[in-house]
């Protein structure tokens, strides 16, 4: 459980320093993350779960993980353990793991106390009638017929209910509040519904299910939450939490906080939309590293504390807006280039033979790990005759700003050798299959001792030594910054936002790499060994973030060459 705490307070914090300073000082905090276990967490769900065990932590209070599963042909045991092993990774412990469902008898009960206390009633209307029923937003809604059905029946039909003797959709339970009332919420909304569908935990023993407004406040109350932290969509719904509590003896009133919930560039948070690319095949999973999910970010290569640092450095405010896909890319970037080893792999080889040097001679050169962090150490990297280098850092004609590898010009093997282009080799359609080139003996480890300069350092790997892997060149989901707001939101997905290289080099020693490695392969990226697919006889690495944002410049409209 990390227990590092956010530098910046926010109004939360504040609310929550008056309450205790109004209690005398001896109040203590309690809060919880509820998620529906009908699908996987994404990014908008860490900024919660690092609010609320965040919160939880500082005031040294008490944060529940509680599902809140009420609707049973949504959710399933899956995302249970999903949901469970993400908030696990970011770092948080729960102290109570809770189920909406374990208090489905309570909440019955509670609702037979409304009911006798002539404040809540079955209504027969059909859903559409419903709707009819309850107004608009500039008029008045109208009772049912069905409003002023005395207790006794009340109690009567939804037992009944309960026994399963109606059909989905004959009947509701709804409160009695007042359909005049300016928040169309409190229009006497529905409590119960009826459900004939098997429940992952409780199978067959309910046929009737509590509506999420109804389930969420009672579950705090019975969870003696204090302070219930939740997104701005849920602004209007506070005077229906707030009513069905003081209607109720309760074990205590929580208190109701709204913020604004993360909206992020270039990629969709709604359920609906990841269903869509989930099961249209437009992603691999759930865990596919061009999605917002928790654990796609994993598996891309985001870390627990890269993640949390993206959540602290946003905020938590009232205030709507959308954060820029570069603040998040930034956070692990800067967590990668503190933490993330050096090592070099060539995405697009072509042959490499250094002419004047020994073909039966191997030499070791010194690569450090980390230029900043001399504790991380260093490695010996095998340098022979014929190595890989990128293909794009060589060019036969050689534009006007190209310091690289071209005929007749001098560059650094990183950390072995000066070499000067002699030639190249071409296959029969013309392309260039071999650059044959000399090397300075002199200039080992990258310095010549007659002072002269070069203007360009390349990378490169040993062609003995070095193994094949899979490199997979991850970029941004869509094309557009805010995909929700176009037409059809997959017409914009970003043909380009998965690039799988299979013919990299890569030194060896990556292939020896445990899944969920994360390393610098200098001037490519940061990049992360595939917690599902990479093996030793078959490395395969996911591009997590490039070294530099790329999108900085391109405008607002789409991406630009």
């Amino acid at each position: 459980m990390h227990t590092e705490k956010p530098t910046n307070s926010n109004f939360i914090r504040n609310i929550i320093d008056a309450d205790l300073t109004a209690g005398g000082g001896t109040g203590s905090v309690a809060t919880r993350f509820p998620p529906e276990p009908n699908g996987y967490l994404h990014i908008g769900h860490a900024k919660s779960i690092c609010l609320n065990f965040g919160i939880a932590e500082d005031y040294s209070g008490r944060c529940n993980l509680r599902f809140d599963d009420t609707n049973p042909e949504r959710e399933n045991p899956e995302y249970v353990e999903a949901i469970k092993e993400d908030v696990s990774w970011l770092g948080y412990e729960w102290t109570e793991l809770r189920f909406a469902s374990d208090y489905f008898e309570q909440l019955y009960e509670y609702a037979v106390d409304l009911i006798r206390q002539g404040k809540a009633y079955v209504d027969s209307l059909s859903s559409a009638e419903i709707r009819e029923h309850r107004g608009t937003l500039t008029e008045p809604g109208t009772n049912s017929p069905y409003r002023n059905r005395s207790v006794e029946q009340n109690l009567d039909l939804f037992a009944r209910m309960r026994n399963g003797e109606f059909g989905d959709g004959e009947h509701v339970l709804r409160a009695k509040i007042d359909m005049a009332s300016p928040n169309i919420v409190m229009r006497d909304p529905t409590l119960y519904r009826i459900r004939h569908a098997n429940h992952y935990r409780t199978a067959d023993q309910w046929c009737i299910y509590p509506m999420y407004d109804y389930t969420h406040c009672l579950s705090d109350a019975i969870e003696r939450i204090t302070h219930s932290l939740c997104t701005l969509e849920f602004e209007a719904n506070r005077a229906l939490y707030d009513w069905i509590l003081n209607q109720l003896d309760v074990p205590c009133h929580p208190q109701q906080i709204e913020f604004a919930r993360l909206n992020l560039e270039h990629t969709v948070m709604s359920k609906r939309m990841l269903n869509r690319l989930v099961n249209e095949g437009h992603v691999s999973g759930w865990d596919d590293p061009r999605l917002p999910t928790i654990s796609g970010l994993r598996r891309r290569g985001y870390t627990p504390r890269s993640i949390r640092n993206f959540c602290d450095r946003i905020g938590v405010t009232k205030k709507e807006g959308t954060i820029e896909m570069g603040v998040l890319e930034n956070s692990i970037r800067e967590h990668l280039d503190e933490h993330a080893p050096r090592v070099m792999a060539v995405l697009n080889p072509v042959r490499l033979v250094i002419d004047n040097f020994p073909a039966d001679r191997t030499e070791s050169v010194e690569a450090r790990n980390h230029p900043k962090r001399p504790e991380l150490g260093a490695r010996r990297l095998p340098f022979a005759r014929v190595i890989y280098i990128e293909r794009d850092d060589f060019m036969e004609l050689p534009a006007k700003k190209f310091f690289r590898l071209a005929p007749g010009r001098e560059v650094r093997l990183r950390y072995a050798y000066y070499v000067t282009c002699t030639g190249v080799v071409k296959d029969k359609r013309g392309d260039i299959t071999e650059i044959r080139c000399t090397y300075d003996p002199e200039t080992k480890g990258g310095a010549s001792p007659d002072g002269r300069k070069v203007k360009g350092t390349i990378h490169w790997v040993s062609a003995d030594h070095a193994v094949d892997a899979e490199v997979r060149l991850y970029d941004r989901l869509f094309n557009v910054p805010n995909p929700v707001a176009e037409d059809n939101f997959l017409d914009h997905l970003n043909p380009e936002s998965l690039t799988p290289i299979t013919r990299c080099k890569v030194e060896a020693g990556l292939a020896e790499a445990a899944p969920e490695a994360r390393y610098q392969f200098e001037r490519q990226g940061y990049f992360c060994a595939d917690r599902k697919t990479h093996r030793r006889a078959r490395p395969v690495f996911n591009r997590t973030v490039t070294l530099r944002d790329t999108w900085a410049k391109i405008g607002k409209t789409g991406r630009s060459a």
